[in-house]
């Protein structure tokens, strides 16, 4: 491996790059659009081109591509060479400033909403100049949006971009009120991305996992997390070997891959990057779970990214670690030595605080799936229920302010480890809540509710809109010559019914959250609706993140998302069922009869007891796996007879979930009974300890 310096970003069109390639004038350009997202004159397109196409050829790509984000929630790409004919059968090789700024996709293959017909399929992708391009497998990659014949977002990546320009008016706003000078104002996010690995040749006779990316069926193993012997310990040498390829691969296109360990459950690692702006993180985070997934098999591996892979372990989520920050890298939402006397911090958290409290349903929903519900509330996510934390000093300062006192710090000591030979290690301010949804940790909200294979950018579009909404409305109070602390007082009487400092996981939290008026929305088919809310088009309309048909679409493909994700579920279930699960056990029996037999046959006064206690236990198992498979085969059919979406979210998740729950109860009792040798998938105790 070459030097990590020469090594990161080698494969990235970035700033160094285009500074030794592009003319003076041309890369002052493209510099002030990726720095301010300044609109970028068309007349340099054709020079970008060219170097971009020269280095990428230097580096040994054939191809280039449009690489966007849809609603599927993944990256797509369609791949176009180089080539070009030069007369006499020869060919050259060219890519020009047209190529580089327009695609043209099929919209009508992708999700929509509705905003495209199958029989309308013009759909347009445009370059993202504020986004470095890159090569992955000899192909340059140009980051763009999608959107459609008749202008609408058909993407992920357009809305972000919009929320950024919306939180970015607001704050510069408040700022000049605040006589803080600042050209422009960025949120930045560090994603902390979980995963499984689990051995591949196990993967493969799983039909569950390589459908659905979860296991549908399976008993717990003797032995998961209970002994909390995994979490951050020792990396075993395969796993490691793997974390080494991922992160060469991950520095070359230009991903501050940082912090790896071992997570709490079996099998469940951790890769946590280096803090950039949103919409290269969330860029990168696409590019860090595609790597994932791609190096694991070349170490005989497969990287799971579902919420929750195994019932009974912790699943995976994605904590979206956000703050805002101007040009000049001031951290707007670093209190400082001296919070309480610190505008700029007390403003922005202010506006953060109103934020999350008048939008918990849109923090909510961001954060919804089918797959997100097997994970929330349990004990290794936070609750459904959105509170923010915002720890002991802070919330002090807060009071104080509520109350109109004068704050008195705490003094923060010295820890006493009672080892001399130790270092003096000074106490934070405050400690860390795990079980808080939003928590402040000291410059920045971590947000732990999102999926593990989610975007980030759902999540990113709703802090930063929401946050621009409460930045404007301090904007309009401050500009009509209110104080700052009349401000902030008035913020903490209406919506700080929303900080809670204790345990998220107390049953005690969910009656106080209900006494406060705070939302609870239990499942994604409960939420999920209400993106659509009036409220919510006002909101994403005024900041001109979203129109109305864009909000309507993005609801329809959610919850259609939901039904498709939970049916195939079933259908899966049904079909390991028929086709392998219970031909194992009827095998069992046939083999247990005719040992019964053969023992009759050999001595009439041979005991017959356990083959007949077992055969019996699992004939009667086996009848009940019938029924219910039946049950689940019915409601799944039902499912057609809801012609709503929302209605046929709900009756997926109330009645084909159900289903689905109890016909797993039986199947998972009969593993713990059939014959090891009989059994025809790898268990629980097989993929969680195989590596």
């Amino acid at each position: 491996m070459a030097g990590i310096p020469e090594l990161f970003g080698s494969m990235v069109f970035d700033e160094r790059t285009m500074h030794e390639r592009l003319p003076k004038d041309v890369y002052r350009a493209v510099m002030r659009t990726m720095e301010t997202g300044e609109s970028l004159d068309s007349s340099v397109a054709n020079v970008v081109a060219n170097a971009m196409k020269d280095w990428a050829v230097e580096k040994g790509a054939t191809h280039f591509t449009h690489w966007f984000q849809p609603m599927t929630g993944i990256t797509a790409e369609k791949h176009d060479s180089f080539v070009s004919p030069a007369g006499q059968g020869r060919a050259i090789m060219e890519f020009s400033g047209k190529e580089l700024i327009k695609g043209e996709p099929d919209a009508s293959s992708f999700p929509s909403g509705g905003l495209r017909a199958t029989f309308e399929a013009r759909g347009y992708t445009g370059w993202d100049p504020t986004s470095c391009a890159f090569i992955k497998e000899n192909t340059l990659c140009i980051p763009t949006a999608f959107y459609a014949y008749s202008g609408e977002a058909l993407d992920k990546k357009t809305p972000l971009l919009r929320s950024m320009e919306a939180i970015n008016a607001q704050a510069l706003r408040v700022l000049k009120c605040l006589g803080v000078e600042a050209r422009h104002v960025t949120p930045t996010v560090g994603p902390e991305q979980e995963y499984f690995l689990i051995p591949k040749e196990l993967y493969d006779r799983r039909r569950d996992l390589i459908y659905t990316g979860r296991t549908l069926f399976g008993a717990r193993p003797p032995k998961g997390q209970e002994l909390d012997d995994h979490f951050f310990g020792s990396i075993k040498p395969r796993v490691l070997k793997y974390m080494k390829e991922l992160d060469e691969e991950l520095w070359k296109l230009g991903v501050y891959a940082k912090t790896e360990h071992n997570e709490v459950a079996p099998a469940q690692h951790e890769l946590a990057p280096v803090f950039e702006k949103v919409n290269a993180a969330c860029d990168h985070n696409q590019l860090v779970m595609e790597m994932m997934q791609k190096v694991a098999p070349r170490h005989g591996l497969v990287c799971l990214l579902h919420e929750k892979p195994f019932a009974g372990v912790n699943g995976s989520g994605k904590h979206n670690n956000w703050s805002i920050a101007t040009d000049s890298g001031m951290n707007l939402l670093d209190p400082g030595d001296n919070p309480a006397e610190n505008d700029v911090f007390l403003v922005f958290l202010a506006a953060v605080i109103k934020a999350v409290d008048e939008h918990q349903d849109l923090i909510r929903i961001s954060a919804s799936g089918a797959g997100n519900d097997h994970r929330l509330g349990g004990n290794e996510a936070p609750p459904a229920i959105v509170s923010m934390f915002v720890g002991t000093e802070i919330e002090a300062v807060l009071e104080a302010i509520a109350q109109g006192k004068d704050y008195v710090a705490d003094s923060v000591g010295v820890l006493d480890t009672s080892v001399e030979a130790l270092p003096n290690i000074y106490r934070d301010t405050t400690d860390r809540n795990r079980t808080s949804p939003f928590a402040f940790t000291g410059n920045k909200f971590e947000f732990r509710m999102v999926g593990a294979p989610n975007s980030i950018s759902d999540s990113n579009i709703v802090l930063n809109t929401i946050t621009a909404d409460a930045l404007a409305y301090i904007a309009d109070r401050l500009e009509r010559g209110e104080c700052v602390t009349e401000v902030v007082r008035g913020i903490l009487h209406d919506n700080g019914r929303i900080i809670f400092n204790g345990d998220n996981y107390a049953a005690e939290w969910v009656a106080e959250a209900a006494k406060r008026g705070l939302v609870n929305f239990r499942s994604s088919a409960e939420a999920l609706p209400h993106f659509s809310d009036e409220k919510n088009i006002d909101l994403f309309e005024r900041h001109h993140v979203f129109s109305r048909a864009e909000i309507v679409s993005r609801t329809e493909i959610m919850l259609e998302n939901y039904c498709k994700v939970v049916s195939i579920e079933a259908q899966t279930m049904i079909e390991m069922t028929n086709r392998e699960i219970l031909p194992a056990a009827l095998a069992y029996m046939k083999d247990l009869s005719e040992t019964a037999l053969a023992k009759q046959r050999l001595s009439a006064a041979a005991s017959l007891e356990f083959e007949t206690r077992l055969v019996t236990k699992l004939s009667a198992l086996c009848d009940s796996i019938c029924d219910r498979t039946d049950r689940l085969s019915t409601s799944l059919r039902e499912v057609k007879n809801h012609a709503e979406e929302a209605s046929r979210a709900k009756y997926c998740r109330d009645t084909v979930f159900d289903a689905m729950e109890s016909l797993r109860a039986d199947v998972d009792e009969l593993e713990t009974l059939v014959g090891e040798k009989y059994w025809p998938m790898p268990t629980y105790g097989d993929l969680l300890f195989g590596v």
